[in-house]
């Protein structure tokens, strides 16, 4: 789909509030209601805005550690690493997980509570995946920048 400079402001618009009414995103990038939700439609139509999600904040929830963890696995062959992948898209817990490059196989992110819940994932849900070789955790001190935003060329002008 060939993105101009409208779709770009719509998509900028939702991507700071996916609760807009239609009436109130039309408003915002100066269309009428009607042609503005048939651009939004043939977003989502063309898989360039994937869903809309509320935003919960981990703390409020209490879940103030943030927790990265990088895992070697002993082969890294396709059946190995799918079942990795399978295994550990079973956790809530686990917020990202990334096949990597370089030292580690794969990065994942996991929001806790404290310490000895991280101690309780590590020995009874991660551990337990097998084909594990190393397991490397890194704990954030302070979320510097969080943003769900993907920076769009020109949506703003």
């Amino acid at each position: 789909m060939k993105l101009d400079v409208t779709d770009l402001r719509i998509l900028a618009e939702l991507q700071a509030d996916g609760s807009l009414s239609n009436v109130e995103l039309a408003r915002r990038v100066h269309l009428s209601p009607s042609p503005c939700l048939a651009r939004v439609k043939a977003l989502e139509a063309a898989g360039v805005i994937a869903r809309y999600v509320a935003l919960a904040n981990a703390a409020a929830l209490g879940l103030g550690l943030n927790v990265f963890i990088s895992i070697s696995l002993k082969t890294q062959n396709k059946e190995a690493l799918a079942d990795f992948e399978r295994r550990i898209a079973e956790h809530d817990e686990v917020m990202e997980c990334y096949l990597m490059s370089g030292d580690s196989d794969y990065l994942i992110r996991v929001a806790l509570p404290d310490i000895a819940a991280l101690e309780r994932f590590i020995l009874e849900q991660l551990s337990p995946i097998p084909g594990l070789e190393k397991i490397r955790s890194s704990f954030a001190l302070k979320q510097v920048r969080y943003k769900t935003a993907l920076p769009l060329p020109h949506a703003r002008s």
